[in-house]
């Protein structure tokens, strides 16, 4: 939203900008990519903000696909599932869990909530159903496809 509403003329000598909470278009991303690296991150609040980024191709075209939302950083772990918990193959959209060190523990005084939300993980652990729904590319990139709800 607030790139949206600057002129990137009016914020000279800023060399990165990481964007997140809103889905990026290639519109925006371009206007800004040939000014400055332009990272395009994802991460629920649940996950300390950021699990996934990626630094866009400074050549990102208007009329591009959206960015892809990157790859999981060091310290998280992301899987794109399915109804069973399974991972789906590569193109396929799933829903998408978080875990690793940044996960929260749950909701303070939200039993329930905590409860639907944050999930024994198959691979150990605990994991975060975001509601969000995503699929992996060949080159293990991940592509936000909307909401599950």
């Amino acid at each position: 939203s607030l790139l949206g509403v600057l002129d990137p003329e009016s914020v000279p000598g800023v060399r990165n900008w990481v964007l997140g909470a809103e889905r990026l278009n290639a519109d925006l991303a371009s206007r800004w990519s040939g000014r400055a690296q332009v990272w395009n991150t994802y991460g629920p609040t649940e996950a300390t903000v950021i699990t996934t980024a990626v630094p866009l191709d400074r050549g990102i075209r208007p009329e591009d696909l959206p960015p892809s939302i990157g790859a999981p950083i060091g310290n998280a772990q992301v899987y794109v599932l399915d109804g069973f918990l399974q991972p789906v193959p590569v193109g396929v959209t799933g829903e998408l869990y978080v875990a690793g060190a940044g996960l929260a523990r749950g909701y303070v005084g939200r039993p329930d909530l905590t409860a639907e939300r944050f999930v024994a993980c198959p691979y150990g652990g605990r994991m975060y159903r975001s509601g969000d729904l995503a699929r992996w590319t060949a080159d293990g990139q991940l592509l936000f496809a909307g909401r599950a709800d």
